[in-house]
């Protein structure tokens, strides 16, 4: 018992190591948000490897880009070598470490995978969100959204490890199954990717913003571009846009795994599919949302802003299945191990 209680106790100084570290890094994000600046000349974004979509337009400037056409920029064209990005990038790797080595160690402490309390979804869920981040970021740049995510891991992180920790306990009769490993994890890696998506349609509300006032005042005579300086430095809300449904569409998939598997898990478990309890139906409504969202903008009706609310509407779905539903609702799975 003591060594549990030591390994524990060793994951959860390194989880609270993590944080400082990422709360470091998210400083570091900020300042360089604050330190990007428009460029003189509008610069044209550099061709992704990967995609063949046809292209398209988008008003930023008179830039063009397509779908496969986002974020790379060449390393010549940035108006400065974005030191605090590399700095806040390099330190988010620092935490990453930290946070996956804690991670790991609960689970040896328990014996088990360290998913099956709220505490430790949040480990897991938080951990797999900044590994899909700094995955993304070997294709694309997506550096500007690093104090979003990062700011977004430390108060998830942060807050669930002061609510809700709780030591090591064996696992109740229904989570002793295979299932355990497969429906959560899927359902994390999905998130992880719902919460890239969310950042990007927060991203680009502000881009469309800007590019509204921006023709609003080419038209007037107007010379100087409103609203934050840094957004002078991304990319098109519309490609934006495209990247962010295609995150969706990833995790949509993946998500639709997690139902599917949930009611496989409910049926050995309970037998029964499916039974309304308050879970199921929650994770059955971010379904019908996010299946709104892919149908919604596939049909050109629903693109732009209304889509990009819709993206951070099923993320705030996410999160309150998550933290309110969990804590506040009462139902068969009441797994998040507090008292």
């Amino acid at each position: 018992m003591t060594d549990t209680l030591s390994l524990d106790g060793i994951s959860l100084l390194l989880v609270w190591t993590a944080i400082a570290t990422y709360l470091l890094a998210f400083i570091a994000y900020v300042i360089d948000l604050a330190q990007r600046s428009v460029p003189a000349p509008l610069r044209q974004l550099e061709p992704a490897a990967v995609g063949a979509a046809a292209a398209v337009s988008a008003q930023n400037g008179g830039l063009r880009v397509g779908p496969a056409d986002v974020i790379h920029v060449p390393p010549q064209q940035r108006p400065r070598p974005l030191l605090w990005a590399r700095i806040g990038t390099s330190l988010t790797i620092l935490a990453f470490l930290f946070h996956v080595s804690g991670t790991v160690l609960r689970g040896i402490s328990a014996g088990r995978v360290p998913w099956a309390n709220m505490y430790e979804f949040a480990l897991t869920g938080t951990v797999l969100i900044v590994a899909v981040y700094l995955l993304v970021l070997r294709r694309y740049d997506l550096r500007f959204l690093g104090a979003f995510l990062v700011g977004m891991i430390v108060l998830l992180l942060g807050g669930a490890t002061i609510t809700f920790y709780v030591e090591v306990v064996p696992l109740v009769d229904p989570l002793k199954s295979a299932w355990l490993v497969i429906h959560v994890f899927v359902a994390s890696l999905a998130t992880a990717l719902f919460a890239l998506a969310s950042g990007l349609a927060t991203t680009q509300l502000l881009q469309a913003r800007r590019e509204r006032r921006l023709a609003a005042g080419a038209s007037a005579g107007g010379v100087r571009p409103p609203g934050p300086r840094f957004l002078g430095t991304l990319p098109s809300a519309e490609a934006l846009e495209s990247l962010a449904y295609r995150f969706v569409i990833v995790g949509f998939m993946f998500w639709t795994f997690t139902l599917i598997a949930g009611a496989i898990w409910a049926n050995d478990s309970w037998g029964r599919y499916w039974g309304f309890d308050t879970k199921e139906v929650w994770t059955f409504v971010i379904w019908v949302l996010y299946a709104g969202y892919i149908h919604a903008r596939a049909t050109r009706g629903w693109r732009g802003t209304r889509s990009a609310w819709l993206c951070i509407i099923g993320f705030a779905t996410v999160l309150f299945n998550f933290t309110i539903v969990n804590t506040l609702f009462k139902g068969l799975h009441a797994y998040s191990g507090l008292t």
